[in-house]
């Protein structure tokens, strides 16, 4: 039984935690909010964007985060702000990762590959798992930084376009839905790629 309070206290938190950002410029989702040139428009990409950093460590739903950044801020801006924000948190997971003694490396996984990489970038805990790998594992960082910035650039692309083009025009349910499908796809794409691939491995 207190397995299951966890898991719904979790799931819980991660529902509420896309409200933060509306909680933080003082309203709630409506007709105003859509604005991309206010005041507080900052205040909202910059709270979107600490969520997503926060993603590294907290049940954050980063697809929904971003999407409403997206209907927000326009696809332009907010790609920039989701972006960074990715970055940043898989930053200091690879950091956090790095700080593993090295005399422990034997019980974890072998290195990822820069495809595997790429491919987990949408997928919730895998991505944050493989951060921590790279970092633990001494993966060199220039190796981590390429497949990392581009996987969260497209990541971070296709929840923009998302949230202007669909959930900023009113069609609500695939501007939720889509986001939620994506981390789903990717997710199927890296169990065909580590299912042909047999392991992980250093490329």
């Amino acid at each position: 039984m207190q397995s299951w309070g966890r898991v719904t206290a979790i799931c819980l938190l991660s529902l509420l935690i896309p409200i933060i950002p509306f909680v933080a410029v003082g309203e709630m989702p409506g007709e105003r909010w859509l604005s991309a040139a206010d005041s507080s428009a900052t205040q909202f990409a910059a709270a979107g964007m600490l969520l997503l950093v926060g993603d590294i460590l907290l049940p954050v739903p980063s697809s929904i985060v971003g999407t409403l950044l997206g209907a927000r801020l326009g696809w332009l801006p907010s790609l920039l702000w989701i972006w960074g924000g990715l970055m940043i948190g898989h930053s200091l997971g690879y950091g956090i990762g790095r700080l593993w003694p090295q005399r422990f490396s034997q019980s974890l996984p072998e290195r990822p590959t820069r495809a595997l990489l790429f491919l987990s970038r949408p997928v919730p805990v895998l991505a944050e798992a493989m951060t921590f790998v790279a970092g633990a594992s001494r993966l060199p960082l220039r190796v981590f930084l390429l497949p990392c910035l581009l996987g969260n650039g497209c990541y971070a692309l296709a929840l923009a376009l998302i949230g202007e083009y669909q959930l900023a025009h009113q069609l609500a349910g695939p501007g939720l839905v889509l986001p939620m499908l994506l981390p789903v796809v990717c997710w199927l794409l890296w169990r065909h790629f580590v299912g042909s691939e047999g392991t992980w491995h250093h490329s």
